[in-house]
C-alpha cells in the first residue's frame, strides 16, 4: 500500500463515505446485506487471521473503512443490533475451532506414548511453566517495543524466576522415566488457537507462538465474542424488564377500565332506580287524583 493509499484509508476511517462529497466505491450503505457486520464491529475472523497459518481468505462480504466510519457515527443515535449477527458468526467460528482442538487432542492420545497419571501430571507442570514463560516473554518484548522499559525489565525478572522453577520441574520429570522416553517430544494442543506445543520447545519458540499473530488473533476473537455475548444478554435482560413493565402497565390500564365500567354501571343503575321510583310516584298521584274526582262526582 502506497503512502497515498494509506492516507486515503485514514481519511475514510475518520470521515466515512461522505468526505469531500465523494461517493463510496461500493455504492452501498453500511446497512446493506452485502456489508460484513462483523467487520463493522472490528471482529471479522477473515481480517483478524489474515496472513496466518489459519488464513481464511478474503471475506465474501464487503470490508470498507469508510462504511465502518458511517456505522460508528450512525450507531451513536440508533441501535442496529449488528452485535447479534457478529456474535452468531463468531460463535460458529469458535465452535468449529474448538471441535478441531478436540480432534487434535484425540489424535495425540492415539499416536503418542501413553504416560502414567503421575508422569503426565509432572509433564503438565513443565508445559504450564513453559507456557507462562512464553506469554510473559512475548509481553515483555511488546512492552519494550512500546518504550515501557521499566515494565519490560520487571517482567524479565519474573521470567528468570519461572525459568528456575521450570528447570526444577524438568529435572523431576526427567527422573520419572527412562532416558529414551524423555527424549521423545511430548506435544499438547494450545487451548486458544489449537496449535501444537512441545514440552521441549525453547523460550524463543514459545514467545513467538504466544506473541504471534495467530495466537493473539484468537485471543482477540474470543474476547470480542465474550463482549458480544455480554452485550446481547444485557439487552435481552433489559427487554424482558421493559416487557414486564409494559405488562404491569397494561394490567393497571385494564384494572382502571374495569373500575370505570363498574362506576358507570353503578351510575346507570342509580339513575334507573330513581327513574322507576319517580314513575311510580307519579302513577300513584295520578290514581289518587282520579279517585278524588270520581268521589266528588258521586257526592254531587
Amino acid at each position: 500500500m502506497t503512502a497515498h493509499d494509506q492516507m486515503r484509508a485514514m481519511l475514510d476511517q475518520l470521515m466515512g463515505t461522505g468526505r469531500n462529497g465523494e461517493n463510496n466505491r461500493y455504492q452501498v450503505k453500511f446497512s446493506d446485506t452485502k456489508v460484513c457486520k462483523s467487520f463493522l464491529l472490528g471482529c471479522c475472523p477473515h481480517e483478524i487471521l489474515s496472513s496466518t497459518r489459519m488464513d481464511l481468505g478474503e471475506c465474501p462480504k464487503i470490508h470498507d473503512l469508510a462504511l465502518r466510519a458511517d456505522f460508528e457515527h450512525a450507531s451513536k443515535t440508533r441501535d442496529y443490533y449488528y452485535d447479534i449477527d457478529a456474535m452468531e458468526q463468531l460463535e460458529a467460528f469458535i465452535s468449529d475451532c474448538d471441535r478441531r482442538t478436540e480432534v487434535a487432542k484425540q489424535r495425540l492420545l492415539e499416536t503418542q506414548e501413553e504416560l502414567s497419571a503421575e508422569v503426565a501430571e509432572k509433564a503438565n507442570v513443565v508445559h504450564e511453566l513453559a507456557e507462562e514463560i512464553g506469554k510473559k516473554l512475548a509481553r515483555a518484548e511488546a512492552l519494550g517495543e512500546e518504550g515501557l522499559v521499566d515494565e519490560s525489565l520487571k517482567l524479565m525478572g519474573e521470567i528468570d524466576e519461572l525459568r528456575k522453577k521450570k528447570l526444577e520441574a524438568e529435572e523431576v520429570y526427567r527422573n520419572s522415566m527412562p532416558a529414551s522416553s524423555y527424549q521423545q517430544q511430548k506435544l499438547r494442543v494450545c487451548e486458544v488457537c489449537s496449535a501444537y506445543l512441545g514440552i521441549h520447545d525453547n523460550d524463543r519458540r514459545l514467545a513467538d507462538h504466544f506473541g504471534g499473530k495467530l495466537h493473539l488473533g484468537f485471543i482477540t476473537i474470543r474476547e470480542k465474542l465474550d463482549q458480544l455475548r455480554k452485550s446481547v444478554e444485557e439487552r435481552r435482560t433489559q427487554r424482558k424488564a421493559e416487557g414486564r413493565d409494559r405488562d404491569r402497565e397494561r394490567e393497571r390500564e385494564r384494572e382502571d377500565r374495569s373500575r370505570y365500567r363498574e362506576r358507570e354501571r353503578d351510575r346507570r343503575s342509580g339513575r334507573s332506580h330513581r327513574s322507576r321510583s319517580t314513575s311510580r310516584s307519579r302513577s300513584h298521584r295520578s290514581r289518587d287524583r282520579s279517585r278524588s274526582r270520581e268521589s266528588r262526582r258521586r257526592d254531587r
